[in-house]
């Protein structure tokens, strides 16, 4: 597994662990289908949560929210729609969030939490 992959990993489970201390409920995660890939999928009391989750092990090329972008968000909203209709959910209620993981040498992480991103 390349380098990359692995920081991503750790995130994703570090992300994963904040959502739930905060108090929402990971009901899915690394979900695919032939357009891309939800991180993670959530429930916050009755809304749907689509979380994007960023990481990185500095800030050398930038913050990570930077990374998502319109033309991401726009396609996390397809993912969204995707991932309702293969569980054939009918949620009303449902967000786009974003988490930041930033690994520091020491294997601490600081992580940042956007709600309602797209």
């Amino acid at each position: 597994m390349k380098a990359k992959d692995e920081v991503g990993q750790r995130g994703e489970a570090t992300a994963a662990r904040y959502l739930e201390e905060s108090g929402l409920r990971v009901i899915d995660r690394n979900w695919r289908c032939s357009d891309g890939e939800i991180d993670i999928v959530a429930l916050d009391g009755d809304v749907l949560v689509v979380v994007e989750v960023k990481t990185r092990s500095s800030l050398d090329y930038g913050h990570p929210f930077e990374a998502i972008n319109e033309p991401k968000l726009q396609r996390l909203q397809r993912l969204s729609a995707a991932w309702r209709r293969f569980h054939h959910l009918r949620i009303r209620n449902h967000r786009i969030d974003a988490v930041a993981v930033i690994e520091a040498a020491d294997a601490s992480a600081t992580v940042e939490y956007l709600k309602a991103v797209g």
